[in-house]
């Protein structure tokens, strides 16, 4: 007989309904944010070693203690984010198991964001074991953004209702891929910004990137402005289309963030990188990524077409739903 797990042998005898799978992916995709969030929180405030050691607080304490002051205060918060968001992650992962017929695709993906988030946790407790080496640091921010895309992903999974109209056409899905990439380029040239300037997430003494600052900050502002050539032109392309309506206004929105972000970014630079003006910088750069993320999947919906063999269980088959 065949080992069961708890997940198989609940499906069995229960359901969900679909407003608790879209209300677990949506947690799950706020959560994946919050968590960027107190990522810079603990950055900019000098706080990466407020606990100064990993999993633990300190050799003695799992929370902070009185004596690590603000900084181990903000580094804990930051850490109880994260059981916020194994909390979130887990009940996207039972709501999507109890759907039936079960997704097999949206499975996976709730499950993918659990392993990310386990991996994203450890990354963050090498960061503290290193002192806060800024490629341990890059390495753990690339991780928090494949997260909140693995979160993206399955909050579009959870509402996709698939549909037979007209879709984009290939030039339309063609730049939507090619923001897609520019946001990848978008996060890898932040880390390199991140890593090589100021707010090293402690002291003066931690060390940073060997790169000129100046430089890479160009660099990252020359992707910016070519995603933003990109999104305008697919703005441009998608008025004219019959099918391209829903991912016109995805762009729309896209747009305005990235623009945005561009004011915001250039601002900070220029009046010597204030920590709150960081701080919602980096917040933006999130939006921004779950931004190009949901313009591909509405301009590309061939990416979540649900096949038959994705669907398992019968719709009609009687099973309390809860």
């Amino acid at each position: 007989m065949a080992l069961r797990t708890p997940l198989a042998w609940a499906a069995d005898r229960w359901t969900l309904g679909s407003r608790a799978l879209r209300w677990g992916t949506t947690a799950s995709l706020v959560a994946s944010i919050l968590i960027v969030l107190g990522g810079v929180t603990v950055r900019v405030t000098g706080s990466g070693l407020g606990c100064p050691t990993w999993p633990t607080c300190t050799e003695d304490s799992l929370a902070a203690t009185p004596e690590l002051g603000i900084h181990g205060a903000i580094e804990f918060g930051n850490r109880l984010v994260t059981v916020l968001l194994i909390v979130a992650v887990g009940w996207a992962i039972v709501a999507a198991r109890l759907q039936r017929p079960r997704d097999r695709t949206l499975t996976r993906l709730a499950w993918s964001m659990f392993w990310l988030v386990i991996a994203n946790a450890v990354a963050g407790g090498i960061t503290v074991w290193v002192d806060l080496n800024p490629w341990v640091v890059a390495l753990h921010f690339v991780l928090a953004m494949g997260l909140l895309a693995c979160a993206t992903f399955t909050w579009h999974r959870a509402r996709w209702t698939g549909g037979d109209g007209p879709r984009p056409s290939a030039a339309a899905r063609f730049l939507a891929w090619s923001i897609a990439v520019g946001a990848v380029g978008l996060v890898a040239t932040g880390t390199l910004v991140t890593g090589s300037g100021p707010h090293a997430g402690d002291s003066d003494e931690v060390p940073r990137m060997g790169f000129d600052w100046t430089v890479v900050v160009v660099a990252h502002g020359t992707v910016a402005v070519v995603v933003l050539a990109l999104a305008v032109a697919l703005a441009f392309r998608l008025r004219g289309e019959d099918g391209g309506r829903l991912a016109l206004g995805r762009v729309g929105v896209f747009l305005v963030v990235l623009l945005a972000q561009l004011a915001l970014g250039t601002t900070q630079s220029l009046i010597g990188l204030p920590e709150l003006l960081v701080a919602l910088h980096v917040v933006l750069a999130a939006l921004v990524w779950v931004g190009a993320i949901r313009v591909l999947l509405d301009t590309d919906p061939r990416l979540f077409a649900v096949r038959e063999h994705q669907l398992v269980g019968d719709p009609r088959a009687t099973v309390p739903s809860l």
